[in-house]
């Protein structure tokens, strides 16, 4: 505890503890008893001083303060949690049973502050900050001989029966702790706003103040609480509780809400500054006493193993009790510490070579390679304790808008597991789905889809997921309370923070306005559609980016069913995406082997959306496309005559400008002649790409033109027979492009060409044989050349006779 001089009201008695340890707790319990202050302040969020008789109802802990900030651009949360061996609890506990004046003295969580903090309670802030303590604390473990920091604070602290030695031991360490270092600017901050609490209640004169925060942070308000006192007079109003900001007040959702919580969930900070560990073996601590703990922990654990079937026999407990007692004699503690019974249980009964350290011997997640002995045990003194909320504490708005919403929708919310089947064909079921997608998009426990379409306008109209109702969901529940009121207002703003998060990959866009179409959400912020724009025109590829533009406009459409025909987000990207992939297609660049699908399918998305608004001009519809079909037409016309340009690449820009002049009425054979022309210039090695492209866009307007089928044909025939070896294998890959029954159609063709009606399609079409027809050609080629090579030196075969 750290004093001006005595505790009086000339002076603040401010105790520097460490979260959640319950040797701190007994001594703010039993301090604030003996000086009964006038004035509790407490490390805290101010902005719940307002509240401060939610933390009064008789709720279970653990607990937490959630407090959250979401402006439209960023979003924060951070908690502030209780355990009943927390200092803060009882300082809140006891102040209120001696009628003292608490109030929480820390700013909101959703300041700046606290921008990278996701845990109040977390002393160190910075990495700068967290080396220089953590030097410090591990030159001091090494000279006490102590393996871990955990280790080190109960050997320390944790140990003490007398409580005056334990309050000039903690001044001490937490002096050296901080040194002079400055801290971060976040933590600069709070402590800026802790000492102006300290210097208010110091001047209103009632009596004596008691502080408790945080040890680091207690050599810091002791030197700041002077300056601060010399600008308050009694009866001056509490400190102002600083407001958030942003554009508008409009704009920015703010508050605290208490949430139930967990020992895993508090166990899983790491480092320092996440307080103490295994919460279970500390509350035990509490209640029962060093001794009483180490019996609860040596009783949990074999059990546990028991259960496992891991080794933990009767003879295995008394070694482990033996050696437990002998290594706390060893290192000269009272009784046996956490560190003392982990170390007696690894050694009884870990029989194998350790390939990594011990768990305790570090915090964070517990690493691979760690004996499953061990695993258990951390698991234990972990603990499956979860805390409730007491009856009618204040939830946010959501928790009422998302029940309600299950139960307009008459969706199951159970603690069993229930399966939903959904037929997405009727508008009951659809709506359904609309719900529990905007709920998946929030990542609720509880929810999880088993099957359904993998793109909002697939095929499949069934749709099943699983619905309960775990302990994890009520707290998540309130946590997504940040994003909005309602659960449709919630879910388009997690959806616009996760278009944020995409950045500039297009993929990812497009999976996220499909989930969209999922859940039902065509509208999203200005600001929202800026950025997708932005990061549409910074695409560099053109396949992805075609193919998402081409995804969205089917649903721009066809979205009738979910509601997002026309919707203002879905026509943004593909304006952008039109505009943007035009420039991507028109300089001459290589198509990869395995993009040809990909580079197809963007140039038939282009094509279709240049005949969707051709069309929809022409109707004089409302919804029209802003887009210059003539660009487009003009840059599929340059794109097919650069010679620099992939062969398939020039094949497709050519059929859609086929395309798109066929459906303005323009006469197949002009059409058919300029097909020609273009083929005609091309080697035979190019031949078979350019058909590929040119089919797959322009089929409609080109196979049912004679002139152009006889001509193609005439084309194919003037390749000598090693051309024709190598032009094969993209020959087929282009007439594979056709559906089976326009393949046919070209087949008829073909045979009445060469005077073969005789035969039928199928002779064509058919696979014969198990060759694939490239290289029953390359041997007749090879065996032709052979016999040219026989010929040559004078050796043939007879007419007839067998080569």
């Amino acid at each position: 505890m750290i004093r001006q001089a005595d505790a009086t009201a000339h002076a603040p008695s401010i105790i520097g503890v460490r979260h959640h340890s319950p040797a701190c707790a007994r001594l703010v319990a039993a301090r604030i008893r003996a000086v009964r202050p006038a004035y509790v302040l407490i490390e805290g969020p101010a902005d719940f001083n307002l509240r401060l008789d939610e933390l009064a109802l008789p709720h279970r802990l653990p607990i937490a303060i959630y407090s959250y900030l979401s402006d439209g651009e960023n979003q924060h949360g951070s908690w502030s949690p209780f355990a009943e061996h927390s200092p803060e609890w009882q300082a809140l506990w006891v102040g209120r049973a001696l009628d003292a004046q608490v109030r929480f003295i820390d700013l909101p969580a959703w300041h700046d502050a606290f921008s990278e903090t996701l845990n109040r309670y977390a002393d160190i802030d910075g990495a700068d900050q967290e080396a220089r303590a953590h030097a410090y604390l591990d030159g001091l473990a090494e000279a006490l001989g102590t393996e871990g920091r955990d280790a080190l604070w109960d050997q320390l602290f944790e140990d003490h029966a007398d409580l005056d030695l334990l309050e000039s031991s903690l001044t001490q360490y937490f002096a050296h702790l901080r040194n002079d270092d400055p801290g971060s600017i976040g933590n600069a901050a709070r402590e800026a706003m802790m000492a102006q609490w300290i210097g208010w209640a110091m001047a209103q004169g009632h009596g004596p103040v008691l502080v408790v925060c945080g040890g680091y942070h207690a050599p810091a308000l002791a030197r700041l609480w002077p300056a601060a006192h010399a600008g308050y007079r009694p009866g001056d109003p509490e400190p102002a509780t600083p407001a958030p900001g942003g554009a508008t007040p409009i704009d920015v959702r703010h508050g605290s809400f208490l949430v139930p919580y967990t020992f895993k969930r508090l166990d899983a900070f790491s480092g320092y500054a996440s307080g103490m560990p295994s919460p279970t073996y500390y509350d035990w601590v509490w209640q029962h006493g060093l001794e009483g703990a180490g019996r609860q922990l040596l009783q949990r654990v074999l059990e546990r193993l028991r259960a496992k079937k891991l080794p933990a026999s009767t003879a295995d407990l008394m070694a482990v009790h033996l050696r437990a007692h002998g290594l706390a004699m060893l290192r000269g503690h009272r009784t046996p510490l956490r560190s003392d019974w982990l170390d007696a249980l690894a050694g009884t009964l870990v029989a194998d070579a350790l390939d990594v350290p011990l768990p305790w011997t570090y915090r964070g997640p517990i690493r691979a390679g760690t004996d499953p002995v061990l695993v258990q045990t951390m698991d234990v003194l972990a603990g499956d304790g979860a805390g409730a909320l007491a009856p009618g504490t204040p939830q946010p708005p959501l928790v009422a808008s998302f029940l309600a919403e299950l139960a307009a929708a008459g969706l199951p919310l159970q603690r069993q597991p229930v399966d939903v089947e959904l037929d997405l064909h009727t508008p009951e079921d659809r709506r359904r789905s609309q719900v529990l997608h905007r709920i998946a998009l929030l990542d609720l426990p509880g929810f999880v889809r088993k099957s359904g379409p993998g793109w909002a306008l697939a095929g499949q109209s069934s749709e099943c997921w699983t619905i309960s109702q775990p302990f994890a969901q009520t707290a998540a529940l309130i946590e997504a309370g940040a994003w909005g009121a309602t659960l449709l207002d919630a879910a388009r703003a997690r959806l616009e923070d996760r278009l944020r998060s995409a950045g500039r990959q297009i993929d990812a866009l497009t999976r996220l306005l499909d989930r969209a179409a999922f859940a039902g959400l065509p509208g999203l912020s200005t600001a929202v559609l800026a950025e997708l724009q932005a990061a549409v025109a910074e695409e560099a590829r053109f396949e992805p980016l075609g193919t998402a533009v081409g995804t969205l406009f089917m649903l721009l459409r066809h979205g009738h069913m979910l509601g997002m025909a026309d919707a203002p987000v879905l026509r943004v990207v593909i304006e952008a995406g039109v505009d943007r992939a035009l420039w991507l297609l028109e300089p001459p660049a290589a198509v990869p082997a395995g993009q040809v699908d990909e580079h197809i399918a963007a140039l038939v998305a282009l094509r279709q959306i240049a005949l969707d608004v051709i069309s929809s001009r022409r109707e004089e519809a409302g919804s029209v496309l802003s887009i210059d079909v003539p660009r487009m037409l003009a840059v599929f016309e340059r794109k097919a005559a650069s010679v620099a340009s992939a062969p398939l690449s020039r094949g497709g820009a050519l059929g859609a400008v086929i395309g798109l002049r066929a459906h303005d009425g323009e006469a197949a054979a002009p059409l058919a002649a300029l097909a020609l022309n273009v083929l005609d210039s091309l080697t035979p090695a190019q031949l078979g790409d350019a058909v590929s492209g040119l089919l797959a866009l322009a089929r409609d307007a080109l196979l049912h033109e004679t002139h152009f089928v006889a001509g193609l044909d005439a084309r194919i025939q003037r390749l000598a027979d090693d051309e024709f070896v190598s032009a094969l294998p993209a020959l087929r890959a282009a007439f594979g492009w056709l559906p089976t029954r326009e393949r046919g159609d070209l087949a008829s063709q073909v045979l009445g060409l060469h005077d073969a009606t005789h035969l039928s399609r199928h002779d064509l079409t058919a696979r014969h044989g198990a060759w694939a027809a490239e290289d029953v050609a390359a041997h007749r080629l090879a065996e032709q050349q052979a016999l040219a090579a026989l010929a040559a030196w004078g050796i043939a075969f007879a007419p007839g006779a067998p080569a």
